[in-house]
């Protein structure tokens, strides 16, 4: 099993970054795919979240109207499009797979820096 995210970067306030997280080796197009954010001595929370099919997404207030999650289950493959970015944006970011009775994975986080 893998999770592997890409994309992250230092981008300046205002400015727009893609991520993108490739799983394989699990049966993504059953999973409920998700971004969590975390820095350094706090936990790990959830920034969006996208429904197999792709149909529902939800996310956390602090990015509603400024992120976009989404997902081609085609290329097992979940983004995070950010848009109007700021400085408390900055974090590791991390791909979640996640389905009831199922094992959760996690990628192995990539930084994203949003300068002033």
């Amino acid at each position: 099993v893998q999770l592997v995210e890409s994309g992250g970067g230092l981008v300046q306030a205002g400015g727009s970054l893609n991520l993108s997280c490739a799983a394989s080796g699990f049966p993504f197009d059953n999973y409920i795919m998700s971004w969590y954010r975390q820095t350094p001595g706090t936990l790990r929370t959830l920034v969006a979240a996208i429904t197999p099919s792709g149909g529902r997404t939800n996310y956390a207030d602090a990015v509603k109207g400024r992120f976009t999650i989404s997902r081609d289950n085609a290329k097992n493959t979940i983004y995070l499009q950010m848009n109007d970015m700021k400085r408390e944006d900055t974090a590791v970011y991390y791909c979640k797979g996640a389905q009831n009775g199922r094992p959760v994975y996690w990628g192995q986080g990539t930084q994203v820096t949003v300068s002033s």
